[in-house]
């Protein structure tokens, strides 16, 4: 059993650029903390992954959050693999204690009804379809599943429609359709919460349709070289929410984005705290926070810090970038810190507004030639 989280180091140094007047860059120390102390895989002892300062150093150097070391998760594959080949029936619905082999099986004896199902670690190459019920899909082991490279229906690993899903501990990775959309988890209809879970290397992490209702929980789970903007198609991004209720967003973090936006959402409410965003190893991504259509809600807490390898540098958060569908003047956004990598002269905005709504910004720590606001 994995004891903690232990993440390759990469080392991110932040320098304060004064892009706009082509001001040196700024002397004083930025402290910043990318990530709060948050573990990516459930059951093991929180770490603090992120912020040492080097005080020696002319500029800040920022340790990057360790996010499950490739030895360690290539070591998990194996063992878990061999697992899984010897148990012919890993997928167990906890109510029935019945065991079947394929997740898909699973889903189909809970039916309309409410259910756990309980996967062996293993590293498996099937999909599975919610048609309706209650379910809860968990590792028995967090981090040792791992769900690769097969979409259902042309859409993602896990294509939900009933009228709750909960997937807890679960690693999805290598997902790609003809549309430029595969995702590990495409919702449907219904509610989500996601725990603890890794989503990497495939074209969005979580995406969902428009529907009324629908409320979307994302915690402590890391999203990984995700997005992408090619073959003529419409962008796909890290996390895409339709037009539902409400998403909440803690804990978690993004990074290496392949493209697109890192977090994108049309919902009215939103809760997005103590998130790490390090777009250092970014390539061609837009925005961190894009609220689409606008919405009220928190954005507090969260860690920010902008590549080089840019389609947009223009803001970090947006509001209501494709058209007003809701009043963001109850959206509160303070307590962040955002920044940028070496090298850059960017004059970005830390939010940008396409409406006339009064967003609230509070106190947020950001680059000396960052713009707080924008109005577009």
């Amino acid at each position: 059993m994995l004891q903690r989280c232990e993440l390759p180091r990469r080392r991110v140094a932040v320098t304060l650029i004064g892009a706009r007047t082509g001001r040196a860059p700024a002397t004083a120390p930025f402290t910043r903390n990318l990530c709060p102390p948050i573990c990516p895989i459930a059951g093991q002892r929180a770490i603090n992954p992120l912020l040492a300062l080097v005080g020696a150093s002319p500029a800040p150097i920022v340790r990057a959050m360790r996010i499950l070391s490739t030895s360690l998760l290539v070591s998990l594959a194996i063992a878990s693999t061999a697992l899984a080949q010897g148990n012919p029936a890993p997928f167990t619905v906890t109510e029935s204690g019945r065991a079947f082999g394929s997740l898909a099986d699973a889903l189909g004896a809970i039916g309309d009804g409410r259910g756990t199902v309980v996967v062996a670690p293993g590293t498996y190459r099937q999909c599975a379809v919610q048609q309706g019920g209650d379910v809860t899909i968990r590792a028995a082991t967090p981090g040792s599943v791992i769900f690769d490279g097969v979409p259902c229906e042309g859409k993602g690993t896990f294509v939900l429609r009933g009228r709750a899903s909960v997937v807890d501990g679960i690693i999805f990775q290598n997902i790609r359709v003809p549309d430029g959309n595969g995702a590990g988890i495409r919702l449907e209809s219904g509610n989500l919460t996601v725990r603890n879970s890794l989503f990497r290397n495939s074209e969005e992490g979580i995406l969902t349709g428009d529907y009324d209702g629908g409320q979307v929980v994302i915690d402590k789970s890391t999203f990984r070289h995700l997005g992408r903007c090619d073959r003529d198609l419409d962008c796909a991004h890290g996390v895409y929410i339709g037009r539902l209720d409400s998403l909440t967003v803690t804990n978690s973090r993004f990074d290496l984005g392949d493209g697109g936006h890192y977090l994108k959402t049309r919902t009215g409410r939103v809760t997005i705290t103590d998130n790490s965003f390090d777009d250092s190893g970014g390539k061609l991504t837009n925005y961190m926070i894009d609220l689409s259509n606008g919405a009220s809600g928190l954005i507090r807490g969260n860690d920010m810090v902008q590549g080089k390898d840019k389609d947009n540098w223009s803001a970090f958060i947006t509001v209501a970038p494709e058209g007003r569908e809701h009043d963001s003047s109850g959206l509160v956004i303070e307590g962040n810190k955002a920044g940028f990598v070496p090298g850059l002269a960017r004059g970005s905005a830390f939010v940008a507004n396409f409406t006339d709504d009064a967003v609230k910004i509070g106190a947020n720590e950001l680059a000396p030639s960052m713009k707080v606001k924008d109005r577009r």
